[in-house]
């Protein structure tokens, strides 16, 4: 049987008109800044309009990945799909994709199969000009900082001490070092520099951490670019960038409304990573499901330590928000991975090395449970050559937490395939009280907070704090920053800063290699193991496959 591509599958649907799906979603068309047909900004004054409650708060996060995939926003796609055909107001808070995975390995953010957001190819490519946005902002920054210094220094900024970047929303290794400002004065000061990917930038997490172009403007005036002589912090609001940049930003702060294929209303907006920032799409975007549904369906990137441990821990304690209920996306392929099965191996029944997997997700499911005190569902993404028993022997192992396990099938059918899970969700929300929990306390020591993180969400021993970084911690404390919370940088790929450790290790130690301040976005970055902040492009990218023809119908875009 010949399967269509995402791409088929999503230019084969029929869009409704945006201003359809706004009104399906109780939003006036005075709110909208419509973008051609099927896409539009949302004014943000529409979060002042008064109702009774706020809806449900759904958090869809996932297993450890791995090469098998595990499908984490198909399943967040398809389960609200099958809340509105259970009856339910439902809508979906996601991340905008970056082009460098788009372009690279891993591929877009706008789900798959028959459960997607469309337009996808527009969502996948430029969209709404966020991403632009974003990166003009941050080099505006880049510019305004070497042009003080050239302009005499009045600041007295170090140059040996920039802390600053300028970014660029592409895969592109070879701007990772870089040395700048060659050619004579006139064009610049020598100095070592780098870029980072636009998604990493400390303007994106300020964008999705944002309420208003007030907070907006705050943050921007607090972030610091690099230190002068005197071994003090230089802020943008010094050099007076603060304003400019909220200008090129004031836009992009406007949340982008689009629909899943069956219709259900999509917020997508920001799209910071969740190995190397906080991972979730941005603040506003999620209080506008909120305000607009009695469901709000929303992700975090990569598995529950990384992008769920940074949306309960700082997202929701920055803007207040409690989740009503998690939905923990699993596969059996992948389990049998973290079991140490090869990727070729994965279509045959293999029990034991599913027993020796299983772990993986059984953390994850304990630590949303008792660290987090939140209700939670499995969600188990079916492939055709998964077993029954294989199947039961994952259901077996969830009892003992008293975790329920529920099939899904979104890819191959849509909202139809998500319906059991749907009616799971909601059973959560109305019969299940959680007692939500930061992991840590803010007034914890900032090596307190990284080890509580190590121990009861990574399931480590410990931590070892390089010098550097024991310095950089020191610093950071006498400059005021020890309430902020903490945003690890680590693989994706193991529970540990090793991204070769599978499954569920324990008895490791996470070096805490570098400490840096975003203070603008409100949080200290913890560098760890071997963490980049600009990827580069694999042997085979994803780019050479991708063509348009004469009548503008892109191909070969997943």
């Amino acid at each position: 049987m010949a399967y269509l591509s995402d791409i088929e599958i999503a230019q084969n649907a029929k869009m409704r008109p945006i201003t359809e799906i706004a009104e399906s979603a109780h939003i006036d068309e005075k709110y909208l800044e419509q973008y051609g047909r099927y896409k539009a900004k949302v004014e943000l004054s529409l979060l002042k309009e008064n109702r009774e409650k706020d809806g449900k708060l759904v958090l869809v996060t996932a297993i450890t990945p791995t090469p098998a995939g595990e499908g984490k926003t198909t399943t967040t796609i398809g389960l609200a799909d099958g809340l509105k055909r259970i009856g339910e107001n439902v809508a979906v808070a996601l991340r905008e994709p970056s082009l460098g995975p788009v372009f690279g390995i891993k591929g877009g953010a706008a789900g798959g199969g028959y459960a997607q957001v469309v337009p996808m190819e527009d969502i996948n490519l430029h969209f709404t000009g966020d991403f632009h946005a974003i990166g003009a902002a941050n080099n505006l920054l880049a510019a305004m900082l070497d042009n003080h210094i050239h302009s005499g220094n009045a600041l007295g900024i170090d140059v040996g001490r920039i802390t600053w970047k300028r970014c660029v929303d592409m895969n592109d290794r070879q701007l990772r070092h870089i040395v700048d400002g060659l050619g004579g004065r006139v064009n610049g000061t020598p100095r070592e520099d780098g870029f980072d990917i636009t998604v990493a930038s400390e303007i994106m997490a300020v964008l999705c951490l944002s309420n208003s172009i007030s907070d907006l403007k705050e943050r921007l005036s607090n972030i610091i670019v690099g230190y002068t002589f005197e071994d003090q912090p230089v802020t943008c609001g010094q050099l007076k960038a603060a304003g400019a940049m909220a200008a090129l930003l004031k836009d992009a702060l406007k949340p982008n409304l689009v629909q899943t294929l069956e219709g259900t209303p999509a917020f997508v907006h920001g799209g910071p990573f969740a190995n190397i920032a906080h991972g979730c799409n941005s603040v506003l975007a999620t209080k506008m499901a909120m305000k607009t549904a009695d469901y709000a369906i929303t992700e975090a990137g990569f598995g529950a330590d990384l992008g769920a441990e940074k949306f309960l821990d700082i997202k929701c304690r920055m803007a207040n928000l409690k989740p009503d209920a998690v939905v923990i996306v699993s596969t059996v392929r992948a389990l049998k991975m973290h079991g140490g099965l090869r990727k070729d191996a994965l279509a045959h029944e293999d029990l034991n090395a599913l027993k020796a997997g299983i772990p993986n997700l059984l953390r994850h499911v304990s630590n949303i449970k008792n660290v987090y005190g939140l209700p939670s569902v499995v969600a188990v993404n079916r492939f055709p050559t998964d077993t029954d028993r294989e199947i039961e022997l994952i259901m077996e192992e969830c009892r003992k937490l008293s975790v329920n396990v529920v099939l899904s099938t979104v890819w191959a059918d849509g909202g139809k395939g998500g319906e059991a899970l749907a009616r799971e969700v909601v059973r959560l929300c109305s019969e299940e009280k959680g007692n939500f929990a930061f992991c840590y306390e803010d007034g914890d020591s900032i090596e307190e907070k990284i080890e509580k993180v190590v121990k009861k969400v990574y399931g480590g021993s410990g931590i070892t704090v390089l010098p550097k970084a024991q310095k950089q911690i020191k610093k950071l404390t006498e400059l005021g920053f020890g309430g902020c919370p903490v945003c690890i940088a680590k693989t994706q790929y193991s529970f540990s800063d090793d991204p070769t450790k599978l499954g569920a290790p324990s008895n490791f130690t996470v070096t805490v290699k570098d400490v840096k301040i975003s203070a603008g976005a409100g949080f200290i970055v913890v560098l760890t193991g071997d963490i980049m902040t600009m990827p580069g492009l694999p042997k085979s990218p994803a780019a050479e496959r991708i063509d348009v023809d004469e009548n503008g119908v892109i191909t070969g875009l997943f």
